[in-house]
């Protein structure tokens, strides 16, 4: 009866880790897909050096980025192609132990699911393609020109963000 028991309290466990991860790892998994399916569009439409305008600040560019952040690295022999994946994989799993783990707020485990479906979304392109897929183009006139960037991109910022705050609150309520 005693491991009876014992094996309702594990499955017990397992399932409120589940149902704390569920809505979390859902965000990440919407991220994933329409920054997936955002690409794919993305190349299936435009050219490479096509600008398609949409508004008088922003455009549709497609841009196969090699490196990172701004181009970091993106004249490396490749090397730099598994480097980054590697580190977006690292990076995914630190984030899960961190879903795993009881306690932090849901603005906190909320802005931890979109940095793990951004990095996720452009180590699916760099480990897949050798490259990440940017078309999103920011720009004011001649004055201000922003890096061409994706909808991972987007969220990997969101998510930044949003720690800063999640952490603004918890000092704030200590």
């Amino acid at each position: 009866m005693t491991i009876i028991v014992s094996a309702d309290r594990h499955r017990d466990g397992i399932s409120a880790v589940a149902a704390r991860l569920a809505p979390y790892l859902g965000i990440a998994f919407a991220v994933v897909l329409l920054d997936q399916v955002s690409k794919s569009l993305a190349t299936r439409f435009l050219r490479g050096g096509e600008i398609l305008p949409i508004t008088p600040f922003a455009d549709l560019v497609l841009a196969h980025n090699r490196g990172v952040a701004f181009s970091f690295l993106a004249d490396a022999s490749g090397w730099q192609r598994w480097l980054f994946t590697a580190l977006a994989i690292a990076a995914a799993a630190f984030i899960f132990k961190l879903l795993v783990q009881p306690g932090g707020t849901p603005l906190f485990r909320a802005a931890l699911a979109l940095v793990l479906g951004g990095a996720l979304g452009n180590a699916i392109d760099r480990s897949w393609q050798g490259h990440v897929v940017d078309f999103i183009h920011l720009h004011w006139r001649e004055v201000y020109d922003f890096a061409i960037f994706n909808v991972a991109d987007c969220a990997i910022t969101a998510g930044a963000a949003l720690l800063v705050l999640a952490e603004i609150r918890r000092s704030r309520a200590a």
